[in-house]
């Protein structure tokens, strides 16, 4: 794959168009990492001039801050920030909603100013654009809900890009009784992630894909690597890994073109 480093097109003195911010999960994490190759094919596919920072890229310092440690968030913004700043980037695109609201909302006032898109709002810009095409393809008649992830709904006030592609694959859309400004969160925001749940009467990722399924969808569709993992181990939980799929609307674009 195709996939040049800000080191290797600085070395060429070329400037890419966009950064892909890539993150932790889409990094490190095998299944996120099929949600990166998705968008990189797309990427690729619409000859969009971009490069990742590679080795030099560190976690945002989302997970940090969330769990109340903001001295270890501050180190990480500042390391990220100079490397940035020093490739004077100016456009970001991240397909997770964490990294998205981190470098937007929270690296300014510590000197990071880009422009930052989520993947959903760069992919409607493509299509705007003429520089990629959505037809129904693979998923053309398909049931699909789309859950609403916390950082880019309720955070950032973006409902409607993930929609709008979701649609242009002919699809049927159906919300869940709880979606965009009432959306339930999937239980992983806030650093919870990387922790076991308090005890309860219920996890909230299986509260969340009981939701789901009542809509009776064949698909799940998702714009974050976290939501992903929560509402698959959810259809772990009830068993339906036969009946329905959990997958980014990045994957659901880069399948139907048959990318």
């Amino acid at each position: 794959m195709n996939v040049p480093t800000m080191a290797e097109l600085a070395a060429q003195g070329k400037q890419p168009e966009v950064l892909f911010w890539v993150g932790c999960a889409g990094s490190f994490d095998d299944r996120a990492k099929k949600i990166t190759k998705a968008f990189v094919k797309i990427l690729n596919k619409a000859e969009v001039s971009f490069a990742v920072l590679g080795t030099e890229e560190g976690c945002t310092g989302d997970p940090a801050k969330r769990a109340g440690n903001e001295f270890l968030f501050q180190m990480q913004a500042m390391t990220n920030i100079e490397v940035l700043n020093a490739y004077e980037i100016k456009k970001i695109v991240t397909t997770c909603p964490h990294c998205f609201n981190t470098i937007k909302n929270e690296y300014p006032q510590l000197g990071g100013n880009y422009e930052v898109m989520h993947h959903t709002q760069f992919l409607k810009s493509l299509l705007k654009e003429g520089k990629i095409k959505i037809e129904g393809g693979t998923y053309k008649g398909k049931r699909i809900t789309f859950h609403d992830p916390c950082y880019l709904g309720r955070g950032n006030g973006i409902y409607e890009a993930p929609r709008d592609l979701i649609q242009k694959l002919e699809v049927e859309l159906v919300e869940m009784n709880r979606s965009k400004r009432n959306g339930l969160c999937c239980g992983a925001g806030g650093a919870q992630m990387f922790k076991e749940p308090e005890k309860g009467n219920k996890d909230i990722n299986i509260e969340r894909t009981e939701e789901a399924l009542e809509v009776k969808p064949e698909i799940i569709a998702t714009g974050c690597p976290f939501c992903n993992t929560m509402m698959t181990d959810g259809i772990k939980n009830k068993e339906k890994e036969k009946d329905v799929d959990v997958l980014d609307i990045a994957e659901l674009i880069a399948n139907a073109e048959d990318l």
